[in-house]
């Protein structure tokens, strides 16, 4: 492999990285605050591809952005109120019942209103631009991806290290029953989380779909698990974790393509997810747990 070859895997592998890490996040924030996974979020990211492709055929494409963002987060908001909020303090068990069964509902709403047919993704002016460097060819998202990803997650983490929700947040995340004694909003915050994690998800999903040009109705199943995933290799829970788990699942997986074993694939990342749980459960930036007696 010479060394072009290789800067190019390089340069795709860590822009499929940036998108996972984006989407990675939205599992660890609500993971740090409610201790839930949310099995329906990849299946939103889903519904933020076809949101774009029947905007973007009514709209141009700045007003179709906004308009995606901010429609997914309101899914994400609803989804919340509906099937999380009432089971508040139920077991934790029955939560992620709960969000097994939205992200089947997704799956199976999506296949009735659009059919299990792949549809084309819009081209969205400017991103697939090819540019030129030297030898090294790539379109204007496969840049964009990485830096966006890494100016949103120092956002993230300045929003929650430096300002009022992100102090509220970190409190409830500790604990939550005190949090609530205290006086924070419980459900502001939780709201404010599931909306945060929604428009990363609507994010990485036009950086996503852009450069795979077509969506179905389980287009969010994979990806959300290597996502998963990627939050469990970071450190579920930490945010920067989230990101370099992304990378990691991102370049890994371009590699095995470009070796000639895509078949292996999908299969690496949850070969790397048993070795991390062996190895070091709580991943690479986690924090050790303490059990309260």
């Amino acid at each position: 492999m010479s060394l072009a070859t290789f800067l190019q895997h390089c340069l795709t592998g860590i822009s499929l990285g940036g998108a996972y890490a984006l989407i990675a996040i939205g599992y660890t924030m609500v993971y740090g605050i409610l201790r839930l996974i949310n099995f329906a979020h990849g299946d939103l990211f889903m519904i933020a591809g076809y949101l774009m492709i029947f905007t973007l055929a009514d709209f141009p494409w700045y007003i179709a952005i906004p308009i995606v963002l901010i429609g997914t987060v309101v899914i994400g908001i609803v989804i919340e109120r509906l099937a999380y909020k009432p089971l508040r303090s139920a077991p934790r068990m029955s939560i992620m019942i709960s969000a097994i069964g939205v992200s089947l509902l997704l799956q199976n709403l999506a296949t009735y209103l659009f059919t299990a047919l792949p549809r084309g993704y819009p081209e969205i002016p400017y991103l697939k631009r090819i540019f030129q460097f030297g030898t090294l060819s790539a379109s204007f998202v496969t840049f964009l991806t990485p830096i966006l990803t890494m100016v949103l997650v120092f956002l993230m983490v300045m929003m929650i290290n430096k300002t009022k929700i992100g102090m509220a947040m970190r409190a409830v995340s500790k604990d939550y029953e005190t949090a609530e004694i205290m006086g924070i909003k419980i459900n502001s915050v939780v709201s404010f989380t599931f909306a945060i994690g929604s428009l990363l998800a609507a994010i990485g999903s036009i950086l996503y779909f852009t450069d795979r040009m077509s969506v179905n109705p389980f287009s969010g199943s994979l990806p959300g698990l290597k996502c998963f995933v990627a939050a469990v290799l970071g450190g579920i829970g930490s945010i920067p974790g989230a990101m370099i788990g992304g990378f990691i699942l991102g370049i890994g997986e371009t590699f095995l393509v470009a070796l000639g074993f895509s078949t292996f694939s999908d299969a690496f990342t949850f070969i790397l997810l048993i070795v991390m749980l062996l190895v070091k459960p709580t991943g690479l930036f986690g924090e050790k747990a303490t059990e309260k007696v």
